[in-house]
């Protein structure tokens, strides 16, 4: 095989079932010997031009100190890992020496998302809640995304390897990622910092396959790499493990190799499945950099009381970006939070204040606490995070309309908002002066007059939010709204918006 062969699409297409005796070049070494892959090696060498950033002028080993213990150094505002700590977002760390080094150093740290859809989901926000914290408290917060990884696929958590996706479809999701990434960070950042948001295929795809093999392969250990939980749980399966998979940890293990040598990132966060991965960094940079100061930091998934994933749904997978997802379905599903879990995900999700957070938990306690006002709060200040008050201010607007009996009064425009996230349909404006009963029928509401007659004596037929009460009610100009739509609802959950045609 040429020398020059790309690693990550040479990895792309080794497949098959994992061998132990194929596995003997990829090791963890205890040995020190590790300078060759420095600058010596890699610094003039022509298939490893990687790129540079000056996002900031400081390495893992030049971060400024404090002038003395006991000191924050200079913008360093709270102890991050206390702050964490205190809402119930670490699992684990690498080193307890963290809590005492994010004080004395303004840190960068970095989280990792893999390119497996056009959307991030709910699962993925705890990440990114995670590098906000840092920021809030004086570090530098860096997102990546796998370009590079993505064309693998991550074996931490799944039962079965992911199914490969095509170049345009990988190129679309980091695209689509990479805009939730930059709109979220920044929305929620002070005007003058800047969010960085990088892709390890920019250096990965210039590194050879062989020559990562030679430079890093060889600081690896089989024991130490088949030791992973997510290697050990896919070695007993009926599918067992390929070869392209159980590179994975190397592969993001080298990535913090190279963040940590050129961008001065000593901090990788992730969730719990990714301690495995996590460790392979430390361990690397240690090996291969000769240095110390890398540091990681998982938090728990997010699982409800169930033990059921909460970035889950009944319909798929609760999406971050609006265009998978309405912010008004957002919010709804974040409003329809047990009230087991909606204490600790106010913990989790959200940057209201810990003491607030118990008082709203004592209120639920209280004889007069309006059943899911906790839950509101909850869904308002994620929803705000995620989309912004401009659609915040959207999904307040569509809970409203779509409330049976709701006072608030109805507009063209949010009932065309709200229809990606309802049934709609169309009719002709010869619907004026039609009965009801019948509108409800031909516009598929219901399925007989006898089923809507019937609804309307149970008191369950709302037009435009106000409720029918007379069989005979007849359609009038005025029941359309703005001329040109209007809202059905036969009880709270089925509604229908009904576009009228001239």
């Amino acid at each position: 095989m040429a020398s020059g062969l790309c690693l990550s699409h040479s990895l792309l297409h080794t497949r098959g079932p994992l061998r132990r005796w194929c596995c003997s070049s990829l090791a963890f070494a205890s040995r020190p010997s590790a300078n060759a892959f420095l600058g010596a090696r890699y610094g003039n060498h022509n298939t490893l031009s990687v790129l540079r950033r000056s996002v900031v002028s400081c390495s893992a080993s030049s971060l400024s100190t404090a002038a003395s213990a006991g000191v924050a150094a200079e913008g360093v505002s709270r102890n991050v890992v206390e702050v964490l700590e205190e809402r119930g977002l670490i699992e684990s760390v690498t080193s307890e020496e963290l809590k005492a080094t994010c004080m004395k150093q303004r840190l960068k740290v970095y989280c990792g998302f893999d390119p497996t859809a056009e959307s991030l989901h709910l699962g993925n926000l705890l990440g990114i809640i995670v590098l906000s914290w840092f920021q809030r408290c004086g570090h530098i917060p860096v997102a990546l995304i796998g370009g590079a990884t993505g064309r693998i696929g991550d074996p931490s958590g799944k039962s079965k390897e992911r199914p490969a996706l095509d170049d345009d479809t990988l190129v679309r999701n980091v695209n689509g990622i990479r805009k939730i990434l930059s709109n979220i960070l920044k929305g929620n950042s002070d005007e003058d910092e800047k969010v960085v948001v990088l892709n390890n295929y920019d250096w990965l795809k210039e590194i050879s396959l062989l020559d990562f093999l030679k430079d890093v392969g060889k600081y690896a250990r089989v024991g130490t790499m088949m030791a992973k939980e997510s290697v050990k749980a896919r070695l007993n399966s009926e599918d067992g493990m390929s070869y392209t998979e159980f590179t994975y940890q190397l592969l993001q293990g080298y990535d913090f190799v190279h963040l940590f040598r050129e961008e001065g990132i000593s901090v990788q966060i992730g969730g719990s499945d990714q301690w495995g991965n996590i460790t392979a960094g430390t361990d690397l940079v240690r090996r291969l950099l000769q240095q110390e100061g890398a540091y990681g930091l998982t938090f728990p998934l997010l699982l409800k009381s169930d033990g059921t994933k909460f970035g889950k749904s009944e319909s798929g997978a609760i999406w971050l970006a609006p265009s998978s997802l309405s912010p008004y379905n957002f919010y709804q599903h974040l409003f329809a939070t047990p009230d087991a879990d909606v204490i600790k995900f106010m913990k989790r999700l959200t940057f209201v204040d810990i003491k607030e957070i118990e008082a709203l938990e004592a209120s639920m306690k209280q004889p007069g606490y309006a059943p899911n006002s906790v839950q509101k709060r909850l869904a308002e200040e994620v929803t705000r995070f995620v989309h912004g008050e401009q659609g915040l201010t959207e999904a307040l607007k569509a809970t409203q309309a779509l409330a049976p009996g709701a006072a608030a009064a109805l507009d063209s425009q949010t009932l065309e908002a709200i229809a990606q996230d309802v049934p709609s349909c169309s009719i002709s404006y010869s619907v004026v002066g039609k009965p009801l009963v019948d509108v409800s029928v031909s516009t598929g509401l219901l399925q007989s007059k006898a089923a809507v007659r019937r609804l309307i004596k149970q008191g369950g037929l709302y037009l435009n939010n106000v409720k029918v009460e007379d069989e005979g009610k007849t359609m009038v100009a005025e029941d359309i709204i703005d001329d040109k739509i209007f809202l059905l609802s036969a009880g709270k959950k089925n509604r229908l918006v009904v576009r009228v045609t001239r």
